[in-house]
């Protein structure tokens, strides 16, 4: 099932369609006389964001990357969301993942009905772009709060809250390069000429949209892997330290049951008949004990 407006002074319309219904999808793109390989680029999951242009039939296909509002394996992702420009006629196609920016661009619609196609496309884009930003900064704030924590104590389960935050930052970055490098495609496109002056000033306000985003989701990306190395040295030198104790205490150990040893050997021994040779033994034991211990802490200082 599909939904379609009309805009622009009834010269230009708007078709949304659900990916999830293959078949009608594919009657659509027929009927405007799509390359069937669009539809292929629409029903893939893991398409990367690009354009793609068909010469012969005037048909103009965006993917661009939309951030997914639900968490998957507790991390954020995104997915792409394809726009075609064919007969003055918008075509998006979106998921159950994606359709909250159906609702945003119907939005758009409602109060600018005279914009053009393109301009619809180009803030579709910009809306797109601009919903990264409370994800970032909600991912801002659980930095803090997870860092807050992992100084109150290192625990298996705050550095995996780390790593699901990396995780997410990973494809946002990803995401916004794709998107900047798919705006700077257009600019460098032949159609970027049949643009008029408003339209190219929408353009212009993606690509400064993209690139702040890139900024954003870099910095965050690099403070967060700064965090997560700064972590991973407190754990290993938490592990020194404790290999350096088990070592020492392996060490002290071994003083007992050398003099033990000693005295234990099947043959004539010193204070072998003295009522007070264990006391002795044990007296021994303590003296080297400490003489080792002494020389020890001398040596790790």
């Amino acid at each position: 099932m599909y939904t379609k407006e009309v805009f622009n002074n009834q010269m230009s319309s708007w078709i949304n369609i659900d990916a999830e219904n293959t078949e009608e999808l594919k009657n659509l793109y027929g009927d405007y006389g799509i390359d069937s390989e669009f539809v292929d680029y629409s029903l893939d999951r893991n398409e990367r964001a690009h354009l793609d242009y068909d010469k012969a039939t005037d048909v103009l296909l965006l993917i661009f990357n939309a951030p997914n509002r639900r968490k998957i394996d507790n991390h954020y992702e995104t997915v792409p969301m394809t726009f075609i420009v064919v007969n003055r006629t918008l075509i998006t196609v979106t998921n159950q993942h994606s359709k909250y920016v159906y609702f945003e661009i119907k939005n758009y619609l409602d109060k600018n009905p005279n914009s053009s196609l393109f301009e619809v496309l180009f803030n579709s884009l910009f809306i797109i772009s601009d919903q990264y930003f409370p994800f970032v900064e909600g991912m801002d704030r659980d930095r803090k709060r997870i860092s807050q924590l992992l100084r109150e104590k290192t625990t298996k389960q705050n550095l995996l809250l780390l790593s699901d935050l990396e995780t997410g930052i990973v494809y946002f970055v990803t995401a916004s390069r794709q998107n900047v490098l798919l705006v700077q495609q257009i600019k460098s496109h032949g159609i970027y000429r049949r643009l008029s002056d408003s339209e190219k000033e929408s353009l212009d306000d993606v690509l400064i949209e993209a690139k702040q985003l890139v900024e954003m989701t870099q910095l965050s990306s690099q403070i967060l892997q700064q965090l997560s190395g700064t972590y991973n040295n407190v754990l290993n030198n938490n592990l020194n330290d404790t290999m350096r104790i088990l070592t020492v205490l392996s060490v002290l150990l071994t003083i007992p049951t050398i003099v033990s040893g000693f005295f234990g050997m099947n043959m004539p021994l010193p204070l072998e008949h003295d009522a007070f040779g264990w006391v002795i033994a044990i007296v021994v034991s303590l003296i080297l004990w400490f003489a080792l211990s002494g020389i020890l802490r001398r040596l790790m200082k």
